[in-house]
């Protein structure tokens, strides 16, 4: 018989702790301990004062009760890999780090961990979005895809860049406020050349790349199991669409 899936009862209003665990016999390319130190770093130093969204970090060799996740397995074909769904057994939040698949597409592990930490931190349920520049568009509240290819080092260990509350927000002009950490970002809603953005047009969700060669890089990667995969696979009711629609989006 198939086995019930957890219903998720997280508290935005409580500060989470993320119990860090690696199950991937893929060396990771850097020390767990370090990287979890780096890691808590990175949100205490910089997404916290960006986006208000502390947490704390732990290692683990597993789940924790009341603790959201963070698990380090090789790839969406590991042996149990199936046994990580979206939320850990509490029904709180997980996020899925693939090494064998990350250094497959030429990405340090470090930097793929903190964008899933940022990005699940900003937007834990999978749920946000927003209006934009296109009309009929909605935009996914994905905090690092759009300046995916950036990092900078945190204890020596490269860290993703991400966006700020200020990209998703139309009205600013070009320039007249931070967009991302980096400083790469010029205006909202910006894609840079190694980005994409997830969209939603018509009910349908799909990507919008910052350039043709990382639209063909992405076709060739393994994205199962990741956010983007995890969202397109959401359905969106008839009653929400026809708000979307009576609101002039997703039509």
């Amino acid at each position: 018989m198939p086995t019930s899936r957890p219903k998720s009862r997280f508290n935005q209003s409580v500060i989470p702790t993320i119990a860090c665990f690696n199950k991937a016999g893929t060396p990771l390319g850097v020390d767990f301990e370090d990287l979890v130190a780096a890691m808590q770093i990175f949100v205490d130093d910089h997404v916290v004062p960006a986006w208000g969204t502390p947490a704390k970090l732990v290692k683990s060799s597993g789940f924790v009760a009341g603790s959201w996740a963070m698990v380090f397995i090789d790839d969406a074909d590991q042996p149990g890999a199936l046994a990580y769904h979206d939320l850990t057994p509490d029904g709180l939040p997980l996020s899925k780090v693939f090494v064998r698949t990350a250094i497959r597409n030429n990405d340090l592990v470090s930097v793929a961990a903190s964008h899933e930490l940022v990005e699940t931190l900003v937007d834990p349920a999978i749920n946000m979005m927003t209006a934009g520049p296109q009309r009929g568009v909605m935009y996914a509240y994905e905090s690092a895809d759009p300046v995916e290819a950036l990092s900078f080092p945190v204890n020596g260990v490269p860290m993703t860049d991400f966006v700020y509350p200020a990209y998703f927000e139309d009205f600013h002009q070009p320039g007249s406020v931070q967009f991302d950490l980096l400083k790469q970002v010029k205006k909202p809603f910006q894609i840079l050349s190694d980005g994409y953005q997830t969209i939603l047009r018509n009910g349908k969700w799909s990507e919008s790349f910052g350039s043709d060669a990382k639209r063909k890089r992405f076709a060739q990667e393994d994205r199962r199991g990741h956010r983007s995969e995890r969202r397109q696979g959401a359905n969106l009711t008839r009653a929400y669409l026809k708000k979307l629609r009576s609101a002039g989006l997703g039509r």
